[in-house]
């Protein structure tokens, strides 16, 4: 059996399925306008877009893909030559470097135009799931298809690297697990010698002549500390889990510890120097964390 043939057999595709979608094409395809406008109205919210619509002539190009590929998700004929179109869209997608987070997410915008619009246009409630039933079967195909062409040029790249490259890659991957579980053991000792200074800066307020104002101010800083390297321990189990590397909690756990610094040293007139100089490096690493902070909205 051909590997579209038993891609369709893998989500029980059926030829009546296949018949449900050519009779709703009149209809998209009158819509087709109406989606394309949408659409791009969505992925324009993606940030990145831009970067790979650059110019006017490039997004008629696309637009005019997008649409003939919207009515031919209805063609009611799925054999090798559409699945041959599918997966040569895909290749596109690789090669230009389009993350699969914009595809999956732009498919969600697909299902969604095509089932809302069926609710509003559809009287008899059979059909009706009927038609979703057979939408949400051919777009998760095409999202299959799609996204088969991104495991592939993985597989290929990690088949083309000798004997001993993949070695040392499997290598690699074992010890920057080592490393982040060491990393995450390290900030739960932190944490608790951070827990360590604040139960200290208490003994101090209570059992000695510190001053109330100080030991408070103290107490304070000490609890900022601690916030900060909670927050850090948070952002290394999201690391863990496969998110992305938080250098803004580290960035946040450095002004913790200076702040700490600046209410301690707030209350002596013989520390301004050092105060200035302290106040400089939290303001430089304040700008340091927005700038980081910016460029993860702007990538996501």
């Amino acid at each position: 059996m051909q590997q579209h043939e038993s891609l369709k057999e893998h989500y029980k595709f059926t030829q009546e399925e296949a018949l449900i979608l050519q009779t709703l094409q009149p209809k998209m395809s009158a819509l087709a306008d109406k989606f394309i406008d949408e659409f791009y109205d969505y992925i324009w919210g993606f940030g990145s877009t831009a970067k790979f619509l650059k110019n006017q002539k490039i997004i008629d190009y696309h637009r005019t893909k997008i649409k003939a590929w919207f009515i031919n998700l209805f063609c009611g004929k799925y054999d090798l030559h559409y699945f041959t179109y599918l997966y040569k869209i895909g290749e596109i997608h690789v090669r230009i470097g389009l993350p699969t987070h914009y595809v999956n997410s732009a498919f969600t915008f697909v299902r969604t135009f095509i089932i809302k619009n069926i609710e509003k246009n559809s009287k008899d409630e059979i059909q009706r799931l009927k038609e979703i039933e057979a939408v949400e079967k051919i777009v998760d195909i095409n999202l299959d298809t799609l996204t088969s062409s991104y495991r592939e040029e993985e597989l290929s790249k990690f088949l083309s690297l000798s004997k001993f490259e993949k070695t040392v890659l499997s290598g690699l991957k074992k010890f920057n697990s080592y490393i982040n579980f060491f990393l995450a053991g390290s900030l739960a000792l932190v944490a608790f010698f951070a827990i360590g200074l604040f139960v200290y800066d208490i003994y101090l307020l209570f059992f000695t002549d510190i001053g109330i104002e100080k030991g408070i101010l103290t107490v304070l800083g000490s609890l900022l500390v601690l916030w900060a390297a909670i927050e850090l321990i948070h952002e290394e189990i999201n690391h863990l889990q496969g998110k992305g590397f938080a250098i803004g909690a580290f960035i946040m756990l450095a002004m913790a510890a200076l702040i700490r610094k600046v209410l301690i040293y707030s209350l002596s007139s013989e520390k301004g120097n050092e105060l200035l100089v302290i106040g400089v490096v939290i303001v430089a690493l304040a700008v340091s964390y927005w700038l980081v902070n910016v460029k993860n909205r702007v990538s996501i």
